[in-house]
């Protein structure tokens, strides 16, 4: 599987990288929305996940999920807000703008494996 993450912060790319791999991701990156507007434009399989935050530079995660939302070439990709915006109207916001599901920071890798397998994307993780 493909997941494409989104997110201004290199550490946290990488802290969400490391927490795909295990489940099989191959992981690309992008610095903000028009980055990954550029990127989806140039690789030739459209990713199966996007791990989108909300507050960064040129274009924003809410801006990124308008720019995206009709597009029938990414109508596939599961889209997750993964931020710290914890206001009740910000994830009604993200998910009418397009958003599938929408995870806290921070999280843990337990975190985002129970939303993945939520929405049916990896097996449930049992035994915790």
């Amino acid at each position: 599987m493909l997941a494409l993450i989104i997110d201004d912060s290199a550490v946290i790319r990488s802290i969400l990288r490391g927490y795909l791999l295990p489940f099989g991701f191959n992981v690309y990156e992008a610095v903000d929305g028009l980055d990954a507007l550029d990127l989806l434009a140039e690789i030739p399989t459209v990713p199966d996940l996007a791990l989108i935050d909300w507050h960064m530079p040129r274009m924003n995660g809410l801006e990124f999920l308008r720019s995206i939302r009709r597009r029938q070439d990414l109508a596939e990709m599961v889209r997750m807000m993964v931020t710290s915006e914890s206001e009740p109207g910000s994830i009604v916001r993200a998910l009418a703008a397009g958003a599938h599901e929408y995870l806290l920071k921070p999280c843990t890798a337990d975190d985002l494996g129970d939303k993945l397998a939520y929405l049916g994307m990896v097996a449930p993780v049992t035994g915790r």
